[in-house]
């Protein structure tokens, strides 16, 4: 039977709507894995982000002449410094919290972050992130991969996708990850209720527990039931996980909410994968209006990570904690005749975390229109990538998770420079 545990649970355990005990196996390593644990939140902003309506560099004469009504004015940046070519960057005025974490010393940002040949379709983009294979976008997951290389066994918690569907990045070949985008519905379902349901999940548990060693397709499938069916219990105790400081009532607020939670739990997950979206703004882009269309993404992520920074700070959890972000691409430099930004290629990403030794790593692009202008391309329409993102994973996953990243990335892509963990 051509059927993987991954594509079985893939979308969850959404069959499933009551509690049962997990076997007692998967709470003792439960329990030994969420005693300080490194976790690791992959967070994707979905569509494109405009690097340069992020980290804004206010003294590039060009950035205003080829943006004039979308630049951010120099008066209005959060500025946070110089950076190692010695141009000036701010942050978009809406960031205000990430301004905090910056100056905590616990914000990096790695500028001009991309590859050759840089695809600005959301799709194919997407997928040469997540795989971290240009040459391969159809493979595996980068992250799934990692998880691919943990010891047996692996706990059916140890990643938690916010999402509904399985994102590119946490595909794995032998390693499922449950899609949970809200704790509270991620429970065993019954048309019942009392006794009735009661009967009926220890019922599934028991049929589950057999294993007919002649049928390994049907083995297979209660092999899976029965993981799905033992996480219940523990992620039922994230549903009920009251922050002592409120997150942003935002699908991107509550699904970091619930990311926290299963941190506080304990409950053995590592990797966590949130989104936020509406990144492609080809018209209206309206960056410095209030309520306008960036300005409003600016607010949802700002506003999402600093609950979440602050609420794993007050549980004694942003040392055991790393967040990494990436875009599918940036956008053009020039705005166009809509008033929005075009895909582009280089962009930007962000670590944050309470180890992260923050600052801004890279350089800044020269935004002047010379063709032969190095830090662009596309006759100077476009950033061009001076840090390979498989150098940002390299650093992720051996400075952070303890793993091989020549292995899993397969090839060597360690750049000595960026030093954020």
């Amino acid at each position: 039977m051509n059927v993987t545990r991954r594509q079985f649970v893939k979308g969850g355990v959404a069959a499933f709507t009551v509690t049962f005990a997990a076997p007692e196996f998967l709470c003792d390593l439960a329990r030994a894995q969420g005693a300080h644990v490194r976790n690791l939140v992959v967070l994707y902003l979905s569509g494109g982000n405009d690097a340069l309506s992020m980290l804004v560099p206010y003294n590039d004469a060009f950035y205003y002449s080829r943006r004039p009504t979308l630049a951010v004015p120099a008066a209005n940046v959060l500025q946070i410094g110089t950076d190692s070519s010695n141009v000036a960057l701010g942050l978009h005025p809406r960031l205000t919290g990430l301004k905090q974490i910056f100056d905590q010393g616990r914000l990096a940002f790695v500028q001009r972050t991309g590859y050759d040949n840089q695809s600005r379709s959301h799709f194919l983009g997407t997928d040469i992130w997540s795989t971290a294979d240009p040459n391969n976008s159809a493979g595996l997951g980068w992250v799934g991969r990692y998880l691919d290389s943990l010891p047996s066994p692996v706990d059916p918690l140890v990643g938690w996708n916010t999402t509904s569907s399985l994102p590119h990045v946490l595909q794995a070949g032998h390693v499922s990850v449950p899609a949970i985008a809200s704790p509270a519905g991620y429970a065993f379902s019954s048309p019942n209720s009392g006794a009735e349901a009661a009967a009926e999940r220890a019922a599934a548990v028991r049929i589950n527990s057999h294993v007919p060693v002649d049928r390994p397709e049907v083995a297979f499938v209660y092999g899976s039931s029965q993981a799905a069916l033992g996480t219940l219990d523990r992620v039922a105790t994230v549903a009920s996980y009251r922050p002592a400081n409120a997150y942003p009532t935002t699908g991107f607020g509550q699904a970091l909410q619930a990311v926290a939670g299963a941190m506080v739990r304990s409950i053995g997950t590592k990797i966590f994968y949130v989104t936020t979206g509406g990144f492609d703004n080809h018209s209206a882009q309206n960056v410095n209006q209030v309520n306008g269309a960036y300005f409003n993404l600016m607010a949802t992520l700002n506003d999402g990570l600093l609950a979440f920074y602050n609420d794993l700070r007050s549980q004694g959890l942003l040392d055991d904690t790393l967040v990494v972000s990436f875009s599918e691409f940036g956008r053009r430099i020039s705005e166009n005749g809509s008033a929005g930004t075009d895909h582009g290629a280089a962009s930007v990403m962000m670590v944050i975390g309470g180890r992260v030794s923050g600052g801004l790593y890279g350089t800044a692009p020269v935004l002047n229109t010379d063709p032969k202008n190095p830090t662009l391309e596309n006759n100077a329409g476009d950033v061009h990538y001076e840090t390979d993102f498989r150098s940002v994973y390299a650093r992720v996953i051996d400075g952070w998770l303890g793993a091989d990243s020549r292995s899993i990335l397969g090839g060597d892509f360690r750049k000595a420079s960026l030093t954020f963990v």
